[in-house]
């Protein structure tokens, strides 16, 4: 059997990042997992990832949590360097 931990081994994102997914969308991080994958193969789904973890931030922000904020931000420029806005 998989742990959680071995199915994000596999994708091509870090735990914070399929964390964000999860709260996000609020589903299981082993679909989160799968999520992201799918994120990842278009422009348009790296668009979308980015939007997420920025709304999620909005979300902290708006909801006081500024731990959660910072943790997000971390997160988001970890997301920038790896995976970085695709260019028109």
């Amino acid at each position: 059997m998989l742990s959680i931990q071995d199915v994000i081994d596999y994708c091509d994102l870090e735990r914070g990042e399929i964390e964000a997914i999860a709260e996000h969308e609020h589903i299981p991080m082993c679909i989160a997992a799968e999520l992201s994958e799918a994120l990842l193969a278009t422009p348009e789904g790296v668009y979308r990832l980015h939007a997420m973890i920025i709304e999620n931030m909005q979300q902290a922000l708006d909801a006081g949590h500024y731990e959660h904020v910072r943790d997000l931000a971390k997160t988001y420029e970890h997301l920038q360097r790896t995976h970085p806005l695709p260019r028109h």
